[in-house]
């Protein structure tokens, strides 16, 4: 048996450390560690703050997903406090949330995943020629058709098109050879490129890829214009408790939001439908297909057994969460649970998630049996609404605090709690979500929208595509890969969808973007609790909020890399990173690829850092986990 640790896991969101224990004649994962290796403690800052100033803080979780916390804070606020927001303002957080879930996409599979698939020291090895040969292939090939609703549809033509031409490609791979010749790989550094599976694909694939990589660098800043108009900026974009703070008028070209920046903001939507259409689906069905020919088909841990989401974007304004009303309204129903949808779509068995199950005490809780936290004696879980967030940091299994060798595997291993469903664990994210909405539709219990008629529609042709039953494909890594890819395209359609439902209303004369009539606390309950949902990039989002006497009294943050990265627990057993690791066969014990491109397949993102401040305000340190942060 052979023990691999990898620490920092990722290119971006480090905090993260896997420990997995091989039988290296098989390959085969005998276990598997998950540990967040960063504290967020936010909870503890927001305690006895004005719950109006909630979201601002909140945000500050994650400065990759940059307002996915913002808005399931307020959303949670406003539940508690009984706030209903105007149409407009439901719209534009619409908007927003769907472009950073295109952005975010986008940015995952080029930029933090497809390195995992493809090599630059693979694609100075392609003919251009053959390379704008195969680009042309691929985009006649991996069209699946989907999405092409007159309504929703972008302006006169595409404005970005994958190029297809000798002469680019060749440019392409000079400075490609050159950064190689010159050992200066840069943002290509620090890989396993002599791993076989780099020698799967042509290299023209490689090429074409590496181009799109590139490409994605410079067009990225411009999916999230529509934050930058209506928020104020990227990251973190400014809301206001009630709604929007970003006042309309379609005549005074002095408002901060008028018809010139409504007009940049449709040009930013339409691009995302043009890179999610052209460059991102075909080039993920292109891979994945590859590998879904040669058998690999393995890393889909808990997805065949249980996936959970909350479901989300609401198409009118609605009165409140946990009253109901919020999933009354909803576009996108992937709330629920699906469980066993390895045996088939027809044999998986579907419960509801409603608001019922969030105000039982039962159904959503989270433990610490190996978790950095005390709970009181005899308590093993709690509902969010009476979590508790009290560190107990016990050191690793061997080695230092500083220095950890091994972590303890028998004890308290992670800085992140381990939620559950009725007492299991479940995995969460875009794949869980077209499983969802897939089952709810197949089996008759919901009469589809137009957004979950395209995900079946989608799920149906890849599988065609892919010669294969979406059962087969769709758990397993590359199938975790392509469903964030064919939702990115979804929300594509869906931000404009929305944009358009926004310009409809303005047009009606209806400009209100806010209600402040419960801004006073004067008007509050002594004592209130709300609950915020949200279905994130990396998957279900809540934030829990308590209030009493005008301040935030407990507020808890069960976000979705804490589904799919928690530690295991002796009544739920292995949470969804150390299950899909479990699933996944090592060819290479001193190169774990494989690891790295199951465990990337879920977008991990954990706490972006730790600052810690005495009483006085005074700062006392800031960990940095970036090895290059200070230079």
């Amino acid at each position: 048996m052979k023990r691999i640790v990898i620490d920092p896991m990722n290119r971006i969101e480090g905090h993260l450390r896997v420990e997995v224990t091989l039988d290296e004649a098989s390959g085969k994962v005998n276990d598997a560690l998950s540990s967040g290796t960063a504290w967020r403690g936010i909870e503890l800052v927001l305690k006895d703050r004005d719950p109006r100033d909630a979201w601002a803080f909140a945000q500050r979780i994650c400065g990759v997903c940059t307002t996915m916390h913002a808005l399931a804070s307020l959303r949670a606020v406003e539940d508690a406090l009984g706030i209903e927001i105007p149409n407009n303002a439901n719209y534009i957080r619409n908007i927003i949330a769907a472009s950073q879930e295109v952005h975010d996409h986008l940015m995952h599979f080029y930029h933090l995943h497809a390195l995992d698939w493809v090599s630059p020291l693979e694609a100075a090895k392609a003919d251009p020629a053959a390379t704008a040969a195969l680009q042309n292939a691929v985009l006649e090939k991996y069209d699946l058709g989907i999405g092409r609703m007159s309504e929703h549809e972008m302006s006169a033509y595409p404005k970005e098109y994958p190029k297809a031409t000798t002469t680019y490609f060749a440019a392409v791979k000079t400075k490609i050879q050159q950064i190689v010749d010159n050992g200066q790989l840069g943002i290509f550094a620090a890989h396993y490129w002599d791993h076989p599976d780099y020698r799967l694909l042509p290299p023209e694939v490689h090429l074409m890829a590496v181009a799109h990589y590139l490409n994605m660098l410079d067009k990225q800043r411009e999916v999230v214009v529509p934050h930058v108009v209506f928020g104020g900026k990227n990251p973190h974009p400014h809301y206001v408790l009630g709604g929007m703070p970003c006042s309309v008028s379609m005549t005074d070209m002095n408002a901060p939001i008028n018809s010139e920046r409504l007009a940049v903001v449709e040009t930013s939507l339409d691009l995302g439908i043009a890179l999610t259409k052209y460059f991102y689906m075909p080039d993920a069905l292109a891979i994945g297909h590859m590998y879904v020919q040669k058998g690999m088909l393995d890393g889909g841990g808990l997805a065949g057994v249980r996936v959970l989401g909350f479901g989300d974007y609401p198409d009118e304004a609605y009165s409140g969460i946990k009253n109901g009303d919020f999933h009354k309204k909803l576009l996108f129903r992937c709330n629920g649970v699906v469980e066993n949808f390895s045996l088939g779509v027809e044999k998986a068995v579907y419960y509801d998630l409603t608001d019922h199950d969030l105000t039982d005490p039962a159904a959503l809780t989270e433990g610490v049996e190996h978790s950095w936290y005390n709970y009181p004696q005899g308590q093993p879980d709690l509902h969010p609404w009476q979590g508790i967030t009290e560190p107990n940091f016990t050191g690793p299994g061997e080695g230092t605090a500083t220095a950890w060798k091994q972590l303890n595997e028998a004890g308290k291993y992670s800085w992140l709690k381990t939620p559950k469903w009725r007492g299991k664990a479940a995995e969460v994210g875009p794949l869980a979500r077209y499983i969802i909405v897939y089952t709810k539709v197949k089996q008759g219990h919901i009469q589809p929208t137009w957004a979950e008629k395209m995900i079946v529609e989608q799920v149906d042709a890849a599988s065609k595509v892919l010669g294969l039953p979406p059962e087969k494909w769709l758990v397993s890594t590359v199938g975790r890969t392509l469903a964030r890819g064919l939702e990115a395209q979804l929300f594509a359609y869906m931000s404009k969808y929305y944009f358009d439902k926004l310009i409809a209303n303005l047009r009606n004369g209806d400009t209100h973007v806010a209600n402040t009539s419960l801004w006073d606390p004067a008007s509050w309950p002594q004592e209130a609790k709300g609950v915020g949902l949200h279905e994130a990039p990396r998957g279900a989002l809540s934030h829990w909020v308590v209030i009493k006497n005008g301040k935030i009294d407990n507020y808890q943050a069960v976000v979705p890399s804490t589904w799919n990265a928690c530690p295991r627990d002796s009544t739920s057993g292995h949470g969804p990173y150390e299950a899909s690791m479990m699933d996944t066969l090592v060819k290479t014990p001193d190169k774990p690829l494989e690891i790295l491109r199951v465990i990337h397949s879920f977008d991990p993102c954990l706490a972006c850092a730790t600052h810690l401040y005495n009483r006085e305000g005074q700062k006392l340190a800031i960990v940095e986990t970036d090895a290059y942060a200070g230079i």
